[in-house]
């Protein structure tokens, strides 16, 4: 149960770092991301703290599994 929890974390966090990175450019890239003047719209900023939400969440994963796996867990 404890590796296939670990290995769960571990395919949460790549998931995490492998597409929302990629997500962000495609959403940066969008018209709606800046108004007239080049500032950044909360169509991207909201986008943005999602995605930052999204990779911290791969972080905690990432670090959780290592640790869970270092402990023996």
């Amino acid at each position: 149960m404890t590796a296939l929890l670990i290995t769960l974390l571990l395919v949460n966090a790549a998931f995490n770092a492998l597409v929302w990175p990629r997500f962000y450019g495609r959403v940066a890239k969008d018209p709606r991301a800046r108004d007239a003047e080049g500032k950044p719209t909360r169509f991207l900023i909201v986008h943005a703290v999602l995605i930052g939400v999204a990779l911290l969440l791969a972080a905690v994963s990432a670090i959780t599994a290592i640790v869970a796996l270092a402990t023996g867990a």
